[in-house]
Formats: C-alpha cells, structure tokens, sequence
C-alpha cells in the first residue's frame, strides 16, 4: 500500500513540474535532497527522468497489490481514501497500455505534460 501510494504521488508532483516547466532531472535533485524524498520517489522517479520504463516492477503488479489492499478496506468497511486513488491512477495506466511496463509508468496517465523520451 506504502509503496503503490508514493510512486503515484511521485508521478503525481514529477507530473506537476513537467506541466510547469520544471525540468524533471532538476525537480528530481530537489525533492531528492529535500524532506519529500522517499526511497520509492528517488528510485522509481529516476526511471522517469532517464525516460526508461523497462520493468523493475510492473504496472499491472500495483493494480493487483492495491486491488487487494482496497478489497480488504473494503472488507472491513475501513475507507482507504489515497489507496483507492493509487489504485485508479494504476488501473487507468494499466487500461491506457502501460500495464507491463515500469510501475514508474502511472506517470503516463497525466495528459498535456512532456516526458522525457527513451525506452518505453
């Protein structure tokens, strides 16, 4: 659940910058020496910079790991408010084509915003 709710806010303020005109290597410094910074950001936003979605960890595996998360919420009648909107943005990944690449990927579901170019 942690790590599926990072990398999408990840994507998510990656995003941001790019509609901005922040360029992402120099978003990707800041937040990397700032309070923001997580493990899954550094890691998984780097892909994003480098434009290389090549799978460390696919789409499609957060779209189950978060479906189950959310089930569960579900469940217990416990409302997973960010889970649920992680979940979203990676089954929209997942439908728009993205499903076996990088989950770094999620980033694709962000209309309008240049992203740097490479592998797919």
């Amino acid at each position: 659940m942690l790590a599926g709710v990072h990398i999408a806010v990840g994507a998510e303020a990656m995003a941001l910058a790019a509609r901005a005109g922040i360029p992402l290597d120099t978003m990707y410094d800041v937040v990397t020496n700032a309070a923001g910074n997580s493990w899954m950001f550094e890691n998984r936003m780097k892909h994003v910079v480098d434009g290389d979605y090549t799978p460390q960890s696919a789409v499609d595996i957060f779209v189950k790991d978060l479906g189950l998360v959310t089930e569960t919420g579900r469940a217990l009648h416990f409302p997973l408010p960010l889970a649920s909107a992680a979940f979203a943005m990676f089954q929209q990944a997942s439908n728009m084509g993205h499903g076996r690449e990088d989950d770094s990927a999620v980033i694709k579901t962000f209309a309008g915003v240049d992203l740097p170019g490479g592998k797919p």
